[in-house]
């Protein structure tokens, strides 16, 4: 049957399937044009992810910034200062938009993530200090402070989640760190729960990186050469994830996370980051219609939606009925030299280095604007 027999569309059915299908993107443009309630209205939209690449983008586009530029620019305040003011400004705003969806999920949906400046990456304290800062700036119940699963991010994440704030991890490409990400959430909430706060009020969901996975494996099973390696191709990233969802399941079924869910605590959601395509001869919907499944966060590019909304064929949940097949795949990597330990390791490391380098960007991009203006 199809979609239009059934009167839906991709992301409603991927909506009804269970999964949130939040955007990975904000900008002053998306806010001041209505666009943002529109993918809200017609593209099931739900919540906004953001990062330091994505505001260096809005900025370096940005005319809308202008006049708020100028303003900071006339206080006298420095870069740090203004990125601070822009960048929380426009997740309070985005904040607001999305509040009836907040409301009306009691607090399960309608969220927009902002990060924690990525040179405090390896800083436990500073990653708290600068956390509580965005938290009480956004001053928005349905913000989520995005925190990286580094091991100082860890009890960061612990300090922050039991301090009664929403916390979104980021930069998770292993399953072994995976694992640490969700005892570092159940620990938070068990101080919480010990400082008597509202369990029930904080959410956390945990970001899986996807298609980076597949970009390094792929060019080392190229670099194999064989048709063998080759036909592994475009398989660990989804692999990697699925797995990941089978440790969510079974994790927040032991007896330790059943006491804090009975106790009015959330689960910590799987979320599925960086969902667009790497490799333009892979179907565009990859990442979206191969790890459909209850439960779960596709924070996805414009691109990525747009491309879900009019061609995405969803068949169900494909991540509990493909276990096997997704460990077969991760066993098969070693025969061709690649321990993924070792990979997922780069990854994090490199994933905090592009968003250090997307941070000096932005920092250079409102410097400029800050001289102009004076």
């Amino acid at each position: 049957m199809t979609n239009t027999e059934t009167n839906t569309t991709p992301t409603a059915e991927l909506s009804a399937l269970g999964v949130s299908i939040w955007l990975d993107d904000l900008s002053r443009e998306l806010l001041q044009t209505g666009s943002l309630e529109k993918l809200i209205a017609e593209k099931n939209v739900v919540g906004v992810t953001t990062n330091p690449t994505i505001f260096a983008s809005a900025l370096a586009k940005g005319e809308r910034y202008d006049e708020q530029v100028r303003s900071l620019a006339a206080e006298g305040v420095d870069v740090d200062k203004a990125i601070f003011e822009i960048t929380t400004d426009d997740v309070a705003v985005a904040s607001k938009v999305f509040r009836p969806i907040y409301d009306g999920s009691n607090g399960f949906d309608g969220r927009v993530s902002i990060e924690v400046e990525p040179g405090l990456a390896h800083d436990t304290d500073g990653t708290i200090a600068a956390a509580k800062a965005l938290w009480a700036k956004v001053d928005q119940p349905n913000a989520m402070i995005k925190i990286p699963a580094t091991k100082a991010g860890l009890p960061a994440i612990t300090e922050v989640i039991a301090s009664g704030i929403s916390v979104n991890v980021t930069l998770i490409f292993g399953l072994e760190r995976y694992l640490e990400v969700v005892d570092a959430y159940l620990a938070g909430l068990e101080k919480a729960k010990a400082a008597g706060i509202d369990l029930s009020t904080i959410h956390s969901v945990a970001s899986f990186f996807v298609s980076r996975v597949d970009t390094e494996i792929d060019k080392r099973l190229d670099a194999v050469g064989t048709d063998e390696a080759k036909a592994h191709k475009s398989k660990a990233g989804i692999a990697n994830a699925r797995l990941a969802y089978r440790a969510f399941e079974t994790v927040f079924a032991e007896e330790r996370a059943a006491a804090l869910l009975a106790a009015g605590a959330n689960k910590q959601r799987p979320l599925w980051a960086s969902t667009g395509v790497k490799d333009p001869s892979l179907p565009d919907t990859l990442y979206v219609t191969e790890l459909a499944v209850a439960d779960t966060v596709n924070t996805m590019p414009g691109k990525t939606l747009e491309a879900t909304f009019d061609h995405g064929v969803i068949e169900g949940d494909q991540v509990t009925t493909n276990y096997a097949n997704a460990q077969a795949v991760l066993e098969a990597l070693p025969q061709f030299g690649i321990d993924l330990d070792e990979v997922t390791e780069l990854l994090e490391k490199e994933g905090v280095d592009k968003f250090n380098v997307s941070w000096g960007e932005l920092v250079e991009t409102v410097k400029t604007a800050l001289d102009g203006a004076r």
